[in-house]
């Protein structure tokens, strides 16, 4: 029966050669992408910034509705189709002022990328899959293990992924790059029989399929986890699940794991992502929270 763990963990994502958290503060962040730098809204950056004046190459305005919303300020030297970014292992991806304030793919996730490959240590050509995989960086990280199953209901994201795998000169890897709502997605692998020896959900609080239909995190989460659970056994190694923008706990997310998976061998984690900040105060800007199932061989 999986161990639960109430204590919960930080995982902490490190600048890199192309991505740095300059300074936070006052509901905001600014950021180094590559050559430019912006700012963007923080509701947890609840504390001052260190540094006087942020000059910035953009910055999104966000709109007056809480759920989203808002425009971009951008200086006309950044590039409205992107600009080239790398990470681990040769990955590359264009980074984007995205109109949903993104810009393409999220920092705060590698530590997470480097946790899974370590729970695939030893294991044999692996299945993996990424629901909700957006541009890809992800299933790129995963691919050099084993297949991946990329699954995101948009089809400008899943084309988006195809072009990283293409700047990557991984287009060779085996990713199955699929147009579809995760949801039914995972539901019909159940039916299939398949199995998996790792998934990784990144759900939105909102969102809709390919076919309008529509997700919500608090109606749609414990199904989609039931469904995985089902496509994971004794032999499987991990479970990730983060999530962004909602009044939850990660302790919530695992007592949902620590039923769903109370059959299967191994532990469940719980905690927060967060991303270092550059200067002298080692400060941690937390970005999310997430629970994790892991089965190590």
């Amino acid at each position: 029966m999986a161990e639960l763990d109430r204590n919960p963990v930080l995982m902490v994502g490190e600048g890199w050669d192309a991505y740095r958290l300059l300074d936070s503060g006052r509901g905001r962040k600014l950021e180094q992408y590559g050559p430019y730098r912006f700012i963007r809204p923080e509701a947890q950056a609840l504390w001052s910034p260190r540094l006087d004046d942020w000059q910035a190459d953009g910055e999104f305005v966000p709109g007056s509705d809480e759920d989203g919303g808002g425009r971009w300020q951008l200086d006309p030297r950044v590039p409205e189709e992107g600009w080239p970014l790398e990470w681990d292992d040769g990955v590359r991806f264009m980074a984007q002022c995205t109109p949903f304030r993104h810009l393409g793919f999220f920092p705060d996730m590698a530590p997470v990328w480097r946790w899974m490959g370590g729970q695939l240590d030893g294991c044999d050509d692996p299945t993996l899959m990424n629901l909700f995989g957006y541009t890809g960086v992800g299933s790129l990280a995963l691919s050099r293990f084993g297949s991946v199953a990329h699954v995101d209901a948009s089809k400008k994201s899943v084309a988006q992924a195809r072009e990283n795998a293409a700047l990557s000169d991984m287009e060779d890897r085996p990713i199955r790059w699929l147009v579809d709502d995760a949801a039914k997605f995972a539901a019909r692998e159940v039916r299939r029989g398949n199995r998996y020896d790792g998934i990784i959900l990144d759900p939105p609080k909102f969102g809709r399929g390919p076919k309008n239909e529509t997700w919500r995190i608090e109606e749609g989460l414990a199904p989609l986890v039931a469904d995985c659970r089902q496509l994971l056994d004794a032999n499987s190694r991990f479970l990730f699940l983060t999530v962004y923008a909602v009044r939850m706990s990660s302790l919530a997310l695992a007592g949902l794991l620590d039923e769903v998976f109370a059959g299967l061998p191994g532990r469940i984690e719980h905690g927060d992502l967060a991303v270092r900040e550059d200067g002298p105060d080692d400060r941690l800007l937390p970005t999310a929270i997430f629970a994790r199932w892991s089965n190590p061989r």
